[in-house]
């Protein structure tokens, strides 16, 4: 069922909603979230597709903000709310209301969305495309307890990466970290069927692919070892190579569905390790709710290293002129170099401890 409300107000669309089910024959509410979908009118289409596919392990009311671009004087002066309500077979499992914000009120969703928010539940915002860089301080962001964006959708993603390390915040996550949920699992399950130590690891993947990038962090941060970049034609990531003492650990997809695991001494087993359509990795975020630590701890380390490695190197200050000629050295004798510092060596973690959190 679907109905239509312009020129309407958060109340008239609660109305709505208690006039729907009443309808449908559903009166009872059964969602355990609210599942807030910040987008355009290019991205709204797939997003509620994705959206109603998650509902059917999740059912949630689902708000999707949609802010309408004005496009004549007069429209940047009038105000205006359209929503569509949708229940039963229209909405997935749940409820959906399409807001469409017009004018000064698209400055204001947050005052719109409050009063449609289930009670006593939990909210989750996602931004499929145009994430704000610090989603905790964006309006519809702080009225949830998990905020969801997608670095693959950024024209800069490893810039946009640096940039949501330095404004991470507890409840923050990203598709893109999501997506190696898989891959992680497979190399942690890996690293425990052998008694070795990784000395070094190659992760290849497509140029500017975040996912790349967030597994070398992770690969960095739980193994402490020199991980390097290398790049493919894809699909995707393609290929994950560790170096240990006890011989090559190797996870290779180049078809984008089936890898290949290879570890030194056993044969090689073909495993599924298919590319994740946007529904399966929306209800997989809404299956926990609770701080990711071990994204914040990758992002963070991976970030810091970036910036570590693009500093440049301090010029080292001359050496000061000796006061007169006794003083100074005689040409023939030989100059002593100074013996170079070495860093501080990070504690070596065990092999194991990649294992996911």
């Amino acid at each position: 069922m679907k109905i239509d409300l312009t020129d309407t107000t958060a109340s008239k669309v609660n109305k709505a909603l208690v006039q729907g089910r009443r309808a449908v024959g559903t009166p009872a509410v059964g969602m355990v979230l609210t599942l807030v979908i910040v987008t355009d009118e290019e991205n709204a289409y797939d997003a509620q597709r994705a959206a109603n596919d998650a509902s059917r392990e999740h059912p949630s009311r689902k708000l999707v903000v949609i802010k309408r671009h004005a496009r004549t004087p007069r429209e940047r002066t009038r105000s205006k709310l359209d929503a569509e309500v949708r229940v039963g077979a229209d909405a997935g499992t749940g409820e959906t209301v399409v807001l469409r914000l017009y004018g000064e009120v698209g400055d204001h969703a947050q005052s719109v969305v409050l009063p449609l928010l289930l009670p006593d539940a939990p909210v989750v915002v996602w931004w499929p495309a145009g994430a704000p860089l610090d989603p905790a301080a964006d309006p519809l962001g702080a009225l949830a307890q998990r905020r969801v964006t997608d670095t693959y959708a950024a024209e800069q993603p490893v810039r946009e990466l640096s940039e949501r390390a330095g404004t991470y915040t507890p409840g923050d996550t990203d598709l893109s970290w999501t997506r190696i949920t898989p891959w992680r699992s497979m190399l942690a399950a890996a690293l425990d069927q052998v008694v070795c130590e990784v000395t070094g690891v190659e992760v290849e993947g497509e140029e500017f692919n975040p996912s790349c990038e967030l597994l070398a962090m992770w690969l960095a941060d739980k193994l402490d070892v020199p991980v390097r970049r290398s790049l493919s034609g894809g699909p995707g990531l393609t290929a994950v190579r560790m170096q240990t003492d006890c011989g090559p650990i190797v996870l290779d997809r180049a078809d984008g569905s089936l890898a290949t695991l290879s570890i030194d001494g056993q044969p090689d087993r073909a495993v599924a390790l298919k590319r994740r359509e946007t529904a399966e990795l929306i209800a997989e975020e809404l299956r926990r709710l609770d701080p990711d630590d071990t994204y914040a701890s990758a992002l963070r380390f991976g970030v810091e290293r970036l910036n570590a490695s693009a500093a440049p190197a301090a010029e080292p200050e001359p050496a000061p002129k000796p006061e007169s000629e006794s003083e100074s050295a005689p040409e023939s004798a030989p100059v002593e170099e100074a013996a170079p510092v070495k860093p501080a060596a990070r504690k070596k973690a065990p092999a194991k401890k990649a294992a996911a959190k």
